[in-house]
């Protein structure tokens, strides 16, 4: 639904986004992770068509964004950090105006439609001045949804907001995932990046990194399995080490009932680890996993790169 190839904008003699190439898939929610200046919001407005690249492409739902901004505009919905609105109007006059912006919407079924899905049709009357930080974000969100895309290119969406409002609009996302929209998130927030997105990519400029965050986190540390069994594991640590995916695997523990295992994929590996040292006769008591956080993933890459 999103594909990026060696895009690339520069202000004047300052590149903001070096060759970038990456593919979103329908339904899928990608974040952008990077530092401020890492050419994320950039990104974002190359591929609302909203500024075109220097060289590279990108394309939509089909549509190139510098060529076709209009049939890119009908199919992605943009929420950005600081969105703006007419505050001396009410939320659906707001809502209205910028729904007539889309040829062939029922403007005011589409209004009620935006405004119900975002808790705010008993707010519909009130001018948005009087509206919190937190209802002109969700005010933005009904905004950016009222012409029902199937793209949505998200920046900071909950940046600034409570956490009760943090949670809903994160539970939000996630619907509008199940729902085939296919979502690019940019966010600090590397809590919020983990819970939501299937994959991750980090910027700095250029792409440093596109994937899961457990593979992001395998390949930078793997993680280590930390095993307690009911007797002696040193008798099981040749053939748990013989797995394909097992990296390492040695006895601890008192009486050596214990194995530490390493991982490079412990998500999908996990199982077939517990699985196969039940099969080799072991008495599983506890299994805990050590494992680094996306954060450490993420200071390890910034320190590579800086």
């Amino acid at each position: 639904m999103i594909h990026a190839e060696s895009l690339t904008r520069r202000f004047g003699d300052r590149v903001a986004v070096e060759r970038l190439t990456f593919d979103v898939e329908a339904g899928e929610i990608v974040g952008l992770l990077g530092p401020n200046g890492a050419g994320k919001t950039t990104t974002i407005r190359m591929l609302a068509g909203m500024i075109a690249p220097s060289s590279g492409s990108a394309r939509i739902g089909g549509y190139d964004p510098a060529e076709s901004p209009e049939r890119v505009h009908e199919i992605v919905g943009l929420l950005t950090e600081a969105p703006g609105f007419y505050d001396r109007l009410t939320a659906a006059e707001n809502l209205a105006y910028f729904a007539r912006f889309y040829g062939g919407l029922d403007v005011a079924d589409a209004v009620d439609r935006s405004l119900e899905r975002m808790g705010l049709a008993d707010r519909r009357r009130d001018r948005v001045g009087t509206f919190s930080r937190g209802m002109k974000h969700r005010l933005a969100l009904a905004r950016a949804l009222v012409h029902a895309p199937r793209v949505l290119l998200l920046d900071e969406p909950t940046a600034g907001l409570d956490p009760e409002a943090a949670h809903d609009l994160r539970a939000l996302i996630v619907q509008l995932s199940g729902e085939g929209r296919t979502i690019l998130l940019c966010t600090h927030n590397l809590a919020e990046a983990e819970s939501l997105c299937r994959r991750i990519a980090v910027l700095r400029t250029k792409l440093v990194a596109l994937a899961t965050p457990d593979s992001l986190r395998g390949q930078r540390f793997g993680a280590t399995i930390r095993i307690r069994l009911e007797r002696d594991a040193t008798p099981l640590v040749r053939a748990v080490g013989d797995l394909p995916f097992v990296e390492s695997v040695h006895a601890e523990l008192e009486g050596g009932r214990g194995l530490v295992v390493r991982l490079a994929e412990p998500d999908r590996n996990r199982p077939g680890l517990v699985s196969r040292i039940v099969e080799l006769g072991g008495e599983i008591h506890e299994v805990v996993e050590d494992r680094k956080t996306l954060e450490d993933v993420y200071l390890e890459l910034m320190k590579e790169e800086g």
